[in-house]
């Protein structure tokens, strides 16, 4: 099995500082994926798709030889959030960092490029797929829906995300759901604007919103390790103008939706939507509802779990259970859905800085770890050299 060199290691630490420095918001990561090309593009894939659901980037290793498609994924996008590190290498970008590590999971993948152009896997292909827009959602739905996808469809996918909290170098891992599922709703209330001297001439949503706030986060219930869990958080709320002298006609109250299982979520949009909708006619007032920021339930397939469990087995990493299943939610679930596929969790250090905040880093001693795991759960399923 090719190794990965201090030379590698050096460079693949520098190359994923370069993406902490150059971050690119979900759907913008254009710089960021030409960065992936030329980075691989020394490797020789035997293709290279780009455009994939937006700005993703598949880079494929091919034996030559029949057997499965194994997809590893990572991440191009950044957060809108202001770096307050202090490190070296922050962010360039005012306003825009990443707090999530998915330069990390990507220089991760580019570790698994550098080993696969040096010896391809003994049968079947590898697939490194670096995903475009996965904080809104809409990145692996997108790639999916690419017609160029069906061609390097997977019958495995793997993934992982670093996780603070657990000891540095750990992996949490387990069969069944390890991420929620969730999605924004966004609610609009339309009456009827008047002179704040005059309300009775107008038809404010003031008390309709004061009943939603409280009712919606009622709509949850049971406890998170029940399959009938369900949640509701209230993120935002908004009503007329910062004026003294007008009277509101609108307001928009937005909340997450949150479950372990996808049925549960369609039930709970539909007590969600009803509530509105009631409330609303009640006052007299018209609603409207949307979507935005869709994820579906993350769930590890126990094949695939297997697979990842041994590979942590022969690289003498060590594993458990706790801290998943994880309210959060991740994309990657949508890959689960055709293709037998697992997460793992892989810990970055139990006081290291959380996800999303703005003094996060991702720890680069993660980026071996992670590229070992992989690439034996490859060489399993794949075949290949064992040196």
């Amino acid at each position: 099995m090719s190794m990965l060199t201090d030379r590698d290691i050096a460079e693949l630490v520098a190359w994923r500082r370069f993406l902490h420095q150059h971050p690119e918001l979900s759907n913008e990561e254009e710089r960021t994926a030409e960065a992936v090309v030329g980075f691989l593009g020394e490797t020789r894939p035997d293709a290279i798709l780009t455009g994939l659901g937006g700005y993703g980037v598949a880079l494929v290793y091919d034996s030559g030889r029949a057997g499965p498609t194994v997809m590893f994924r990572s991440e191009l996008d950044a957060l809108p959030i202001e770096e307050l590190s202090g490190v070296a290498h922050a962010s360039l970008v005012p306003g825009r960092s990443h707090m999530c590590g998915h330069d990390g999971h990507s220089a991760i993948l580019a570790a698994l490029g550098r080993q696969f152009g040096r010896e391809r896997p003994g049968r079947g292909r590898v697939v490194l797929m670096f995903q475009p827009a996965e904080e809104t959602g809409d990145g692996a739905a997108g790639v999916i829906a690419d017609p160029r996808f069906g061609a390097i469809a997977p019958d495995f996918a793997f993934s992982l995300h670093n996780l603070p909290g657990v000891p540095f170098g750990e992996v949490r891992l387990k069969a069944g759901v390890v991420n929620c599922a969730s999605r924004g709703l966004r609610i609009v209330l339309h009456g009827k604007t008047a002179h704040s001297s005059m309300p009775e001439t107008g038809l404010s949503p003031m008390l309709a919103v004061s009943r939603l706030m409280p009712a919606l986060p009622e709509l949850g219930r049971g406890r998170f390790d029940e399959d009938g869990f369900r949640m509701v958080t209230v993120t935002h709320a908004a009503m007329g103008e910062p004026v003294f002298g007008v009277a509101p006609g609108r307001a928009e109250i937005r909340a997450t939706l949150r479950t372990r299982r996808d049925a549960d979520m369609a039930e709970l949009c539909d007590a969600a939507e009803e509530l509105v909708t009631r409330i609303a006619a009640e006052d007299g007032l018209r609603s409207g509802i949307d979507y935005h920021e869709v994820f579906v339930a993350s769930v590890n397939a126990p094949e695939a779990v297997a697979h990842l469990r041994r590979a942590l087995d022969e690289e003498g990493v060590a594993h458990g259970e706790d801290a998943l299943p994880m309210r959060a939610s991740e994309d990657f679930g949508l890959f689960g859905q055709a293709a037998t596929s697992a997460m793992f969790f892989l810990g970055a250090g139990e006081r290291h800085p959380a996800l999303h905040n703005p003094d996060y880093d991702f720890p680069d001693d993660l980026i071996p770890i992670g590229a070992r795991v992989f690439m034996r759960a490859a060489r399993n399923l794949l075949g290949g050299s064992a040196g």
